[in-house]
């Protein structure tokens, strides 16, 4: 409608600060942005408030676990599916969990992954992984002459000895087993798994070298 001087009517002005948008005008700008782009809201953002996600287990081959969770994170960008994390737990061979909106979004981030052998019918409950997820402070126990396998870093699955011990810097000094030259490397203490424990009594050798 137009007033008796023939103009449209203006909506009363609301005083703002410079530079600030009013809520009701960024939201239908938005709004206005996400049609003309074909953009549509999806369940992914609609539970940002009170995002609801699912754990699922995927099977893999032992010991590629860490080049099946390479793939599926790359397919899940390449793709941009609603998958939040992939956890391989320490210790635990054969599977990873897969936290995603919802199974079909796990299944197709894990299709025609290499090493991958199928999502398991059962869901994952948090309770059942919270352990292996959590960090727990305890106490490691690692002496020296210790057979370990490494299990974290460059080296990793790598048996070596451990020569010496730093508790102040949680750090251990091993030497490689399968190392032509024993060469002393530094790693802390939690990417190390005693695997095997030499008798504490000295050997034969060493009890000449202690009597000399």
């Amino acid at each position: 409608m137009k007033d008796e001087q023939g103009s449209e009517p203006t909506a009363p002005t609301v005083p703002t600060i410079a530079g600030a948008v009013q809520p009701e005008v960024k939201e239908v700008a938005a709004a206005v942005e996400k049609i003309k782009a074909g953009v549509k809201e999806t369940p992914k953002a609609e539970e940002k408030k009170g995002i609801s996600t699912h754990i699922f287990a995927l099977r893999t081959t032992a010991n590629r676990e860490d080049q099946v969770m390479d793939f599926l994170v790359s397919n899940v960008r390449k793709k941009k599916l609603p998958v939040f994390s992939v956890i391989r737990p320490h210790g635990m061979r054969g599977y990873i969990f897969v936290e995603a909106n919802d199974r079909q979004s796990a299944e197709e981030a894990s299709f025609n992954v290499p090493y991958a052998r199928g999502i398991l019918p059962k869901e994952i409950q948090y309770s059942e992984i919270e352990h292996m997820l959590e960090q727990v402070k305890r106490e490691v126990d690692i002496r020296k002459s210790d057979i370990v396998e490494i299990i974290a870093g460059p080296f990793k699955r790598e048996q070596a000895k451990v020569t010496r011990i730093d508790k102040t810097k949680e750090e251990v000094v091993v030497e490689l087993l399968g190392a032509a030259v024993p060469i002393p490397i530094t790693v802390k203490m939690d990417a190390v798994k005693v695997i095997r424990r030499e008798s504490e009594a000295p050997a034969a050798d060493e009890r000449l070298e202690l009597e000399e």
